[in-house]
């Protein structure tokens, strides 16, 4: 059924390829990712792709130049090796933040990366919820966005009460979260918050009723999780019952563990497009929800030529 497919990992997430693989049941391919003596990467595909479908399962997260580059430099050791088409999966895209010019001399690092990748011959993309949607847009090859909602929804409905609130951590969330509070039959909330610089933020006030609820913070990643924190608190001080949060992506940079345990947050439910920090490995606040069937699943409909919108509908 699928002798025309590899599946290669490079270092970013081999926990997570590994998973993709064992749902696929296909072996990953053999290949070596390492570094010269002067850190360059280096890499030798280990097995023939003459003529075969080659999927690329590559996490751009931290580091993230490494992991990008190895990504960038696999794709070329594959279509240089006559793979019939590289797709790269890519669960977590990084310089995604950056798809705009928000001051004056200033760069669009989303557009900068999806270049270096359509430059590298890759045929396709497959990703895990875009921090914005238009950055699909700055390939010109096809792009996957897909949605974690259907992983998060199964783990959020076994921690929330029949009374339940899904709380936005902004305005840019909104849409977000109604998708979220429709298909748990919840009602929303939305937290007005004040940004001062780049990864500080000053909750204002709570747009809605979250007293003696269950509440539930969505967002697409947690980075320092200053946000989430303080959302979290101001939630708490609007009387909320029990807290939790959902995000897509764990980036859980700086701070953003210990501030997390110092949370009122009964729990943080995130997926593995990101591997878990060490010091948040077994912290009872988090709780993994694994993408690897997702991927799996839109991997074997990309390879068939069936619909993956469907997955979501």
């Amino acid at each position: 059924m699928f002798k025309s497919i590899s599946l290669f990992s490079g270092n970013a997430n081999a926990p997570l390829a590994a998973n993709i693989a064992g749902t696929l049941e296909v072996p990953l391919g053999r290949c070596k990712v390492g570094r010269f003596s002067d850190g360059e990467i280096q890499v030798e595909v280990g097995e023939n792709v003459r003529g075969v479908d080659v999927y690329v399962i590559q996490s751009t997260c931290t580091p993230v130049n490494d992991a990008l580059m190895e990504l960038l430099i696999l794709a070329d050791a594959l279509r240089r090796s006559s793979a019939a088409s590289v797709t790269a999966v890519i669960p977590y895209f990084g310089y995604a933040r950056q798809d705009r010019k928000v001051a004056g001399r200033t760069p669009i690092t989303a557009k900068l990366v999806a270049d270096l990748i359509v430059t590298a011959h890759i045929d396709r993309v497959v990703t895990v919820d875009l921090h914005a949607g238009q950055i699909q847009g700055f390939f010109n090859v096809p792009v996957d966005n897909l949605y974690a909602m259907p992983v998060l929804l199964e783990q959020v409905r076994q921690v929330v009460g029949t009374d339940a609130v899904m709380v936005s951590p902004d305005a840019g969330g909104v849409e977000r979260t109604r998708a979220y509070a429709k298909r748990l039959d919840a009602s929303l909330a939305i937290i007005d918050k004040r940004r001062e610089r780049a990864n500080v933020s000053e909750v204002m006030n709570i747009i809605g009723d979250v007293r003696g609820k269950d509440c539930v913070l969505l967002d697409d990643m947690i980075d320092t999780a200053g946000t989430l924190t303080n959302a979290a608190r101001a939630l708490h001080e609007a009387g909320a019952r029990r807290i939790y949060a959902a995000a897509t992506h764990a980036v859980l940079s700086g701070p953003a563990v210990q501030r997390i345990v110092d949370s009122p947050l009964q729990e943080v439910i995130i997926t593995d497009t990101i591997p878990l920090r060490d010091e948040a490995r077994g912290n009872g606040k988090f709780r993994i929800a694994s993408v690897g069937r997702l991927l799996g699943e839109a991997i074997k409909r990309i390879h068939h030529s069936d619909s993956v919108s469907s997955l979501f509908v």
